[in-house]
């Protein structure tokens, strides 16, 4: 029986032409927003931060750096997620406020909390950090893709680009970010022969053990 998020995910699809003449309403784009926002990630943490891009010198650039794909230049906004490179303790305790102010607590009441995450991530190195906060990220684009497809707003995940060259662009090493998956949203051109395929997937009973 099919559901209407089931029903949205068959109607998604990785858009590979967007219709340049067609915007995304600022209210979808404030929903996308705040879906991401939403998102489940370790800890609570939020990790990443997302640069959300419409000017057309700036997308001309990335479309440079994403090895001339058209939906970086074509779509209506540009998502580009960025991992931390670090989390530092001092990010935790701004987190710890977060929660406290949130919750109505004093941050007393958390600081378990707080020294328990610190001491997982000071047992990490920089490489296994910097994976993990990468994946956070990936788990945004997820919720991203799946509200789209419920707005019906076409989407594009993209690994294919230089993440040196968009973090030049954007001044994401400043930052302490690096850019590390974009997220193209829009609408399909009808000349994008892709959303006529059948999408292919495994049978249920041979993905789930």
């Amino acid at each position: 029986m099919s559901t209407p998020i089931i029903e949205a995910l068959q109607w998604r699809y990785a858009t590979k032409r967007f219709d340049a003449a067609k915007k995304v309403s600022d209210a979808d784009i404030k929903t996308l927003q705040e879906s991401v926002n939403l998102a489940a990630t370790s800890y609570g943490l939020q990790p990443f931060r997302v640069a959300l891009i419409t000017d057309d010198e700036t997308k001309e650039k990335l479309r440079v750096a994403a090895y001339n794909q058209p939906q970086l230049t074509e779509s209506s906004h540009v998502f580009v997620f960025a991992n931390k490179l670090e989390v530092t303790p001092e990010y935790v305790d701004e987190f710890i406020r977060l929660v406290a102010t949130t919750r109505g607590l004093d941050v007393a009441d958390v600081q378990g909390y707080a020294d328990y995450i610190k001491g997982s991530l000071a047992t990490q190195d920089a490489a296994a950090i910097q994976d993990w906060t990468r994946r956070q990220a990936y788990i945004a684009l997820g919720t991203l893709l799946a509200t789209a497809g419920e707005l019906k707003v076409d989407t594009c995940p993209m690994e294919g680009f230089d993440p040196a060259q968009v973090n030049d662009i954007l001044g994401l090493p400043e930052q302490g970010l690096s850019a590390c998956v974009i997220a193209t949203v829009g609408y399909r051109s009808e000349e994008d022969q892709t959303q006529h395929a059948a999408k292919v997937r495994l049978p249920l009973a041979d993905l789930f053990l």
